[in-house]
């Protein structure tokens, strides 16, 4: 079976859609062949990304749209289950997600554009 080719970085936004621990930035991929949301934001100032499931039960995470961080604005939170997550590594930090971790996806920025970058699983959900 021949290997599939991996997708340049795509453009996910601009660097000051990013507010620092404010909303994050929702898009669609897909894993696995399967449609999945996925989000980024920026904590300590650095922008991460993650797939929108959590590790206990693959549910949708936000409070509301682009909502992922806990009232004090210092874990991701599931709004279903209450799992706590490290914002800077996706790894479950209590709850009912063990000592699971949410699925990352690599960002990275230049010349004020946030870029993401598909792998074998995740991929665009749009072709161009």
């Amino acid at each position: 079976m021949p290997e599939q080719d991996v997708k340049p970085p795509q453009r996910l936004c601009a660097s000051a859609e990013l507010q620092e621990r404010g909303k994050a930035v929702s898009f669609d991929v897909v894993q696995w062949r399967e449609p999945v949301r996925a989000f980024a934001l920026r904590f300590d100032g650095q922008a991460v990304a993650y797939l929108n499931r959590c590790a206990h039960v693959p549910t949708e995470m936000d409070w509301q749209e682009g909502e992922f961080l806990d009232g004090d604005k210092r874990f991701i939170m599931c709004s279903i289950h209450g799992a706590v997550y490290d914002p800077l590594t996706g790894q479950c930090l209590m709850g009912p997600c063990n000592r699971g971790r949410l699925t990352k996806i690599e960002v990275t920025e230049r010349d004020g554009e946030v870029y993401w970058q598909p792998t074998r699983d995740t991929k665009p959900a749009f072709e161009d």
